[in-house]
């Protein structure tokens, strides 16, 4: 057995099920030992492609991601899916063949490209270590959440291993007894402590690149601040985010103590699905009730969640007396978007517990009087005209109050029933705006959203579209929904959606792309066909990349390198084998609600001819932000 066969075998032996990649003679063997091993290989068309699908996997599927590629050329091909993946903290192990030759036209400073967007570049060294260093590095993807870049030089890569390696545990981490993979770096030797001073140069140890796993538990101290501050909240608002979306149990029940509304940011879109409290998503994507009730919080708990422009609309959504508290694993993520009240390091489901621990230990001692609030959820004191509304506390008899606390909170019957009839963004009324051949993105994506089963994963692309899947599209859960956002990239929509049907084959996959997305990343067809993915592919086409379109048209500048003829779009995809229809107007969906009456034996892509006449205002946060 040499090192390639031994990284194959201890990554499957660690539970790894399906790699993604593109394969050429540097990958070759790697791959080949993975499947030999019982891992299940994803053939992509493009290395970009492949990275995707396999952060997609990763996402939506809670397990490590795997991305094979060859050395020079594939991992260039694959930066952007990567760095996607790495700004998403996306547990993602990257293999990655390497040259160290300088005058080998294969040759890149791989670690320095991996460094510049954000992931860990590690390096198989030897036959010796290359089992314990194969582990540790997917250790440290799993459990530091970080994407990591292996790279597996060539010429080490050949040789042999003296005893096969032993299988690795997948819930603890590798002996310490052999050295951790080496990260690489070509910039001049970071200072080190003198217990690591034998480090090669240029190399540190594992232990001190950011991220590392640590301890997740709270500080006693941070914990009895945060009690104390939702203790004394009338209106507060949670707002969970990636970090947050295995954390629902213990959010819901700190959140029912305290009369908390529950909301989310994009990427944990469906988190909370079926409370009476959920506002969905918060900030660009906010529906307006959502939006008027995040704005009227006296404390918001941003619980693994960035608090970002996005999340919280510039600011916006933050009440002038609003307490901003963050709860997060990384302490480097604590204040780095606004100014916080309070920062807590830890993780969400611990933190949460705890708390909802101290404030039953507490009892009312942590809890101010009730507060008696109208219909929409305000203090009646803040409402001049209406008067008292109902209370906070209902005698049980209606459904609508379940969860509606004795002590107060944010919650009343009457402000349950508003959420129920208005915070979805399809009870918001609105003037249709199609005609001429053109469809409404609102009316298509409402049409879609009565046929498409409700077991469903849905993958959005970027472009002037995208609100209209994120905030039309109901969801399941949190896993029903996977937004590849982070990079702001155009054209990872459809290897999303493949990594995502992959990762759950018992819901149907739905990619909702632009036609400039979609003309990017076209090459994967071949790939949802090849796989007999039963996918839904709808491309939503204004014949231009909107919105450069409606940000600089306003101001009269030229056009021309935005904007394109008609294609046919439809046409293209039954020449890679999909079933396809163009969509004008709403009665043309029939062909849609045929197909999914019908076996599903090819996928189905829809061309949605959707008319542009506006500019997506959730993209004005965009501009405003670069």
């Amino acid at each position: 057995m040499n090192v390639a066969e031994a990284v194959g075998r201890v990554l499957a032996s660690l539970g790894v099920d399906t790699a993604f990649g593109v394969v050429g003679s540097g990958n070759f063997h790697v791959t080949n030992a993975l499947i030999e091993h019982g891992v299940r290989f994803v053939a992509a068309r493009h290395e970009g492609g492949a990275a995707t699908m396999a952060d997609a996997y990763a996402r939506t599927g809670g397990r490590v991601g795997v991305l094979s590629v060859h050395q020079g050329p594939g991992l260039t091909n694959a930066m952007t899916g990567i760095t996607e993946a790495a700004k998403s903290r996306t547990p993602l192990i990257v293999l990655a063949a390497e040259v160290t030759e300088p005058r080998s036209n294969f040759f890149v400073d791989q670690a320095a490209l991996a460094t510049a967007v954000g992931a860990v570049p590690l390096r198989i060294t030897s036959a010796e270590t290359a089992a314990a260093q194969t582990a540790q590095a997917f250790h440290l993807a799993r459990d530091g959440r970080r994407t990591v870049l292996l790279n597996l030089p060539l010429e080490v890569q050949s040789r042999p291993v003296p005893t096969p390696p032993a299988p690795v545990s997948p819930t603890s981490p590798a002996s310490q007894a052999s050295p951790p993979p080496t990260p690489v770096s070509q910039a001049s030797p970071p200072s080190v402590p003198a217990s690591q001073a034998s480090a090669p140069p240029g190399h540190v140890a594992l232990a001190s690149v950011p991220g590392s796993p640590g301890s997740s538990e709270p500080e006693a101290r941070e914990v009895a601040r945060l009690a104390e501050l939702l203790g004394a909240a009338r209106r507060p608002v949670f707002v969970a985010g990636r970090g947050a979306r295995a954390a629902r149990r213990e959010l819901e029940e700190l959140a029912e103590r305290i009369g908390a509304l529950l909301a989310t940011s994009a990427v944990a879109k469906g988190l909370f699905r079926g409370s009476p409290w959920d506002l969905d998503v918060s900030g660009g994507f906010a529906s307006p009730l959502a939006a008027e009730l995040v704005r009227g919080a006296d404390v918001i708990v941003g619980w693994g969640c960035a608090l970002n422009m996005w999340t919280m609309r510039q600011g916006t959504l933050i009440g002038p007396e609003a307490k901003v508290v963050q709860v997060d694993l990384d302490a480097d993520a604590l204040g780095a978007h606004r100014p916080i009240h309070l920062g807590v390091v830890g993780d969400v489901a611990l933190t949460a517990r705890s708390v909802t621990t101290l404030l039953a230990g507490g009892g009312d001692d942590l809890r101010p009087a009730p507060a008696v609030r109208d219909g929409s959820g305000r203090e009646a004191s803040a409402v001049p005209d209406n008067g008292p509304g109902e209370p906070d506390v209902p005698d049980g008899s209606d459904p609508g109050a379940r969860g509606v606390p004795r002590g107060g909170g944010y919650r009343s019957v009457g402000l349950a029933g508003r959420i129920a009839r208005e915070n979805r963004w399809r009870d918001v009324p609105y003037a249709d705006e199609g005609g001429e051949g053109r469809i409404d993105p609102r009316t298509l994506t409402i049409g879609l959203d009565d046929l498409l089963p409700a077991e469903r994963v849905v993958s959005v692309d970027s472009g002037n579209f995208m609100g209209y899947p994120s905030m039309f599209l109901d969801v399941p859960d949190e896993r029903g929904f996977c937004f590849t956002q982070a990079f702001q990239s155009i054209g990872l929509g459809l290897a999303t959606a493949i990594g995502a049907a992959l990762a759950q084959p018992d819901r149907l996959a739905v990619a909702a792309l632009g036609d400039g997305g979609a003309l990017m990343g076209v090459a994967e067809l071949e790939t949802v066909v090849r796989l007999g993915l039963a996918m839904v592919i709808v491309v939503y086409d204004d014949e231009g990349y909107g919105a450069e379109v409606h940000h600089f048209g306003p101001d009269g500048h030229s056009l021309d390198t935005v904007t394109f003829p008609p294609v046919d779009i439809a046409a293209i995809a039954r020449g890679f084998g999909c079933e396809a229809v163009t969509v004008r107007d709403r009665a043309d969906l029939a062909a849609v609600a045929g197909w999914l009456d019908g076996p599903r034996h090819r996928p189905l892509l829809i061309h949605a001819k959707v008319s542009g006449a506006r500019g997506s205002w959730w993209l004005e946060e965009a501009f405003r932000g670069h």
